[in-house]
């Protein structure tokens, strides 16, 4: 077998980083595995609600002297940063590949999304200005300046652990503001490296902090009484549940990006070609592990007879299958692999028990992932290959529920409001795609459905830096968006001066 290039060499110990210091905290360490082959590539802490008070309190004492300091000299530090991710571009993604498993590609590609939202949030002098109006009322003028709020936390999920922080970190630093940012403890080392690059770049100490753990740090996160808001993205039940709830008994500010079941349609017009690898990027990227990945393709019939939506729907189906089966899946590092392992042995298991209920339920297995085929001789731990379910309906659990794996449920609609009805009966409202040709197709699509990011013959529907990631329904709680406008809005608040000199 080749060897690839790994530049994890060694088992890392990773650290918390506080108050410009990296700090090794007592208590339980948890292992990080490489998905792909299995073996231990770092060791995190676990660490405790007395580390979070510790990193809560170093960036509450930098935060009047980062407050003060200009905007613009709050812009050069990130465009330092952004310098050095450059620099050390291809090092975090195969990082990613490694702690997470998807493929070079796919890593590179978030490693490009992370530092577009650095290189945003360096327009903060622009970002951030208010605005004003001269005689309100005779010799009396009225003014809006945007100003920060103190200590912010970011809770990542372990699906993208480089980019996702960088949601929010950036805008919340160059607002003036400053970050403890808790990592999955699956996937710590990207935001480890981050650091080291954040200290590189000369942040001032306290301003960008670090701790590693699991529930015990969010929970001391949410209660902390400095801390005045909080970013968090993963499932829905703790986003609702947990985050918002908790948030909300607290007084903090929040943005809770939650879970999702997007639907594809297909309408009879659609480029074909192009809707297939749109299609197979959207259901099988980054294993299916994101909250925009496709989950179900309708098929539908609109102005169809019967032996035409048949013919159709099979067409559909077949260039479908055709093409999930052709996907090479192996360990991300090799450039010709198109789909990496799950995360770990319980994610491939809860993937497989959807398949498993999708049998039983009475869908029929059109490609079954569990037959594994990999390039190369990997352990098959937490791999599966793509897998297809047609004669999905929408009550059925797989095609209710979020399975965050490479599994794809095909439907029906024998009309456009049909699939419509079956967007807006799901819970969920993240994202929605249509391929057609049809500009009253597409426009009707965007002004009805329910769901925060549209897609127009795009099969991923994710917004560039200076765009909100949207979200409605229960993929999404709070008011304001991460990136962007909303993140500058989110992370400041608006003070109005009224003003008259006699």
């Amino acid at each position: 077998m080749a060897i690839l290039e790994e530049p994890i060499k060694e088992v890392l110990t990773i650290k918390n980083y506080v108050g410009g210091e990296w700090i090794e905290p007592k208590g339980e360490i948890a292992e990080v595995i490489n998905p792909a082959t299995c073996r231990v590539i770092a060791k995190v802490p676990l660490s405790s609600e007395s580390d979070v008070d510790e990193a809560v309190k170093s960036a509450k004492e930098a935060f009047p002297e980062w407050r003060r300091t200009p905007p613009l000299t709050r812009a050069r530090y990130l465009f330092k940063l952004k310098e050095l991710l450059e620099e050390h571009f291809e090092e975090l993604s195969r990082i990613q590949t490694m702690e997470h498993g998807k493929t070079i590609d796919e890593s590179r590609g978030e490693t490009r999304r992370g530092i577009e939202n650095v290189e945003v949030a360096t327009g903060i002098p622009s970002l951030m200005m208010g605005y004003n109006l001269e005689d309100i009322a005779v010799g009396i003028d009225e003014y809006v300046i945007r100003q920060p709020l103190g200590v912010f936390g970011i809770i990542a999920p372990f699906n993208f652990p480089f980019m996702i922080p960088l949601w929010f970190a950036p805008y919340a630093v160059a607002t003036g503001n400053c970050v403890v940012i808790k990592p999955s403890s699956e996937v710590p080392i990207s935001q480890y490296k981050l650091a080291e690059l954040v200290e590189e770049a000369g942040f001032p100490p306290g301003v960008w902090n670090v701790v590693n753990g699991g529930r015990a740090v969010v929970s001391a996160m949410l209660s902390h009484p400095d801390i005045v808001g909080i970013c968090f993205v993963g499932s829905t039940p703790v986003a609702r549940d947990v985050i918002y709830r908790r948030c909300g008994e607290t007084g903090k500010r929040v943005i809770a990006q939650a879970g999702a079941k997007n639907f594809l349609l297909v309408m009879p017009d659609a480029d074909l070609e192009r809707t297939m690898a749109a299609c197979m990027t959207s259901f099988y990227g980054n294993t299916g592990q994101r909250c925009l990945s496709g989950a179900n393709l309708v098929i539908v019939g609109e102005g169809l007879n019967e032996n035409e939506y048949s013919a159709f729907y099979k067409k559909v189906v077949n260039a479908f299958v055709e093409s999930a089966s052709k996907i090479r899946v192996g360990y991300g590092l090799d450039e010709s692999v198109q789909m990496g392992p799950l995360r770990d042995k319980s994610k491939k298991e809860r993937v497989v028990n959807f398949i498993e209920k999708g049998i039983e339920e009475g869908a029929k297995l059109t490609l079954d992932g569990r037959n594994i085929r990999l390039v190369g001789d990997w352990p098959k731990d937490c791999f599966l290959n793509p897998t297809v379910f047609e004669d999905v309906t929408p009550d059925m659990t797989i095609g209710r529920e979020e399975i965050f794996g490479p599994l794809a449920c095909i439907m029906r609609a024998r009309s456009f409001d049909e699939a419509i009805e079956m967007i807006d009966g799901n819970p969920y409202g993240n994202a929605a795609s249509i391929f057609t040709s049809n500009g009253k197709w597409a426009r009707e699509f965007q002004y009805r459905v329910r769901c925060g990011n549209i897609g127009i013959n795009i099969g991923i529907v994710a917004p560039i830096a200076f765009f909100p990631f949207s979200g409605m329904k229960n993929s999404f709680f709070g008011v304001l968006h991460g990136q962007g406008q909303e993140a500058i809005r989110f992370f400041t608040e608006s003070k109005v001066v009224i003003q008259r000199w006699f």
